[in-house]
């Protein structure tokens, strides 16, 4: 009798852990799931990635381009801030 026992638990153990493979958690298809949402999640971090790589190139140029214009403005139109005094200092030829 004891010989019939062993066999059919191996067995049950086998359907059990064959049963966890296909349809558990951990399974087959949950994990091809899991991959498929990490390529779309990499996909849409690599996107980000580009959208913030480009705001800070427009940060960065806002940022160099309104010393320029300010350098520009102090220079060619003698414009000055509100709490400035402009001097114009002329040298003899």
């Amino acid at each position: 009798m004891s010989s019939r026992i062993v066999p059919a638990l191996l067995i049950a153990l086998l359907a059990i852990v064959h049963a966890q493979l296909w349809f558990g958690r951990g399974s087959v298809g949950s994990v091809g799931e899991m991959q498929r949402k990490l390529q779309q999640q990499q996909a849409a971090n690599i996107q980000a990635q580009q959208a913030n790589e480009r705001l800070a190139a427009e940060v960065r140029d806002l940022k160099e381009g309104l010393g320029m214009v300010e350098e520009k403005a102090r220079a060619e139109l003698g414009m000055v801030k509100p709490d400035e005094i402009f001097v114009n200092v002329v040298t003899p030829k």
